[in-house]
């Protein structure tokens, strides 16, 4: 039997209701009586797939299953709740989780009183959901992106009613604020200022799964971010499916957004992503050059060197355009660290197309790149699109690519040698256990000598050696 709770069909609302709010308070309530009568503490088992804000909504739900009398664990096998928010960017993420909800059949065997629940861009996907409900019948919980305030309903509606349930609405998305949230991070913090996305770029199923553009009220990001400051964190990441997007429904843009997030007082550095080339603007360099606190790391994806797969990708740019924001950033922020996004084998590529990209690669010098293969996704137009280039060939071309972005990231990092750079310490050395490990103002790893206690401050580092993902360097007392 599958139950399908009221609002399973459709939700017409963007800003979730205070009454609606206070609904799921209710129910948070009702399970946790539930979990009260457990025999032992209840124990959660969450794991995010894909991007940052994937991550955030995580921290949502864990949020929530804190308040409704769970404790957490690191191992699926030992959990009364099993939790896997998926990612819908990349078949192989997808079949991660086939491969680890099938590997829960024996735990649910053994435990049949545990609660198995998927949720997010995945199983979004109408031919996804109707697999995941198919083949995992003791999955007992299926759920879409734009339902995550309705968890404590939903789970209080397994435990009473002792049935499956799926709810995957249609929807343009909503937005809903005052959700718990879970932060294991004392550091660092992320804050989504806005969700979905209108680009409908042809080879993305985002604006499919996370729905239209819709960002936060300003005042609820600026009074989130300071009060997370206030409480002593020290980097901020703001999100969006398309940050450059924030506003644009709110009357204050995202640059704007920006210079008063950085008159915030504190010691603190506020970063952020994804931008994108189309809305990147001179106000958004600007208020970054001329900022106190925000960092001078740029994630501009490209996607593609060549005009005519960039038209065919509906990216809404050309490479005039992409490289005329890139000699401004760099006049503008002569430390700017710059960093993209390339596909390899779209649709209809050819190897003129690609060695295009290679040229602009050459042009622009990326200090990194995130490269990829492109990922058939059904429901978006390039999955109709002709392919002629066999996966052996678009290999061929991947490892060019990874050879070219080896050689121009090489020495990228040489020029902070002898330099002293302002350092978040954050953790355990990435290079080295005994040493500790930070982030610059320009994003870049750097690791270095020094004591626990700095952890969670800002140190100062002179720069004395430099690998091609990081650098390395001492603490000035």
């Amino acid at each position: 039997m599958v139950y399908y709770p009221k609002g399973c069909d459709g939700l017409a609302v963007i800003n979730v209701s205070e009454e609606e709010l206070k609904e799921q308070r209710f129910f948070i309530q009702r399970v946790k009586a539930v979990t009260h009568m457990f025999d032992h503490k209840p124990l959660a088992f969450t794991h995010s797939y894909g991007c940052q804000q994937n991550v955030s909504d995580s921290e949502k739900l864990d949020g929530m299953l804190a308040d409704m009398g769970f404790d957490f664990t690191d191992s699926p096998e030992n959990a009364d709740l099993v939790l896997y928010n998926t990612c819908a960017v990349r078949e192989n993420a997808e079949n991660r989780v086939f491969g680890n909800v099938g590997a829960l059949k024996h735990s649910k065997r053994r435990n049949p009183d545990m609660i198995i629940a998927v949720c997010g861009c995945m199983v979004q996907q109408e031919h996804i959901a109707k697999r995941m409900k198919e083949r995992f019948p003791y999955v007992d919980l299926i759920f879409g992106t734009h339902v995550l305030h309705k968890f404590p309903e939903m789970l209080y509606g397994i435990y009473e009613k002792g049935s499956r349930l799926i709810c995957i609405p249609e929807s343009d998305g909503v937005v809903a604020e005052g959700l718990p949230v879970r932060r294991t991070d004392k550091i660092k913090a992320s804050v989504p200022i806005m969700y979905g996305c209108n680009n409908f770029c042809t080879y993305c199923i985002v604006p499919k799964v996370r729905g239209r553009e819709r960002s936060r009220e300003p005042a609820e990001v600026i009074a989130e971010v300071r009060r997370l400051i206030e409480d002593g964190y020290k980097e901020i990441l703001l999100l969006g499916q398309n940050v450059n997007s924030y506003g644009k429904d709110k009357g204050m843009a995202f640059p704007q957004l920006l210079k008063e997030l950085d008159g915030i007082e504190g010691e603190y550095i506020i970063s952020f992503m994804t931008s994108h080339p189309k809305d990147c603007s001179y106000d958004l360099i600007d208020v970054i050059a001329d900022s106190r606190h925000i960092s001078h790391h740029l994630h501009l994806p490209v996607q593609s060197g060549s005009d005519r797969i960039l038209k065919l990708m509906n990216r809404h740019y050309d490479t005039g355009r992409y490289l005329d924001l890139v000699d401004y950033a760099r006049s503008r922020i002569p430390d700017l660290q710059l960093t993209t996004d390339i596909i390899v084998g779209f649709p209809g590529e050819t190897y003129e197309d690609f060695r295009k990209t290679l040229e602009l690669m050459e042009r622009v010098k990326y200090d990194s790149a995130f490269t990829f293969i492109y990922s058939r996704r059904e429901g978006t137009k390039a999955a109709e699109m002709e392919d002629p280039v066999t996966d052996e060939e678009k290999g061929r071309w991947f490892r060019e690519l990874l050879e070219a972005q080896g050689r121009i990231g090489e020495n990228a990092y040489a020029r902070y040698v002898g330099k002293t750079l302002r350092v978040l310490a954050e953790g355990r050395g990435r290079t080295d256990e005994k040493l500790l490990t930070g982030k610059s103002r320009q994003n870049i790893i750097v690791d270095f000598a020094g004591d626990d206690a700095l952890l969670g401050q800002f140190v100062d580092i002179r720069i004395t050696k430099a690998l091609p993902w990081a650098l390395i360097g001492e603490l000035l007392q």
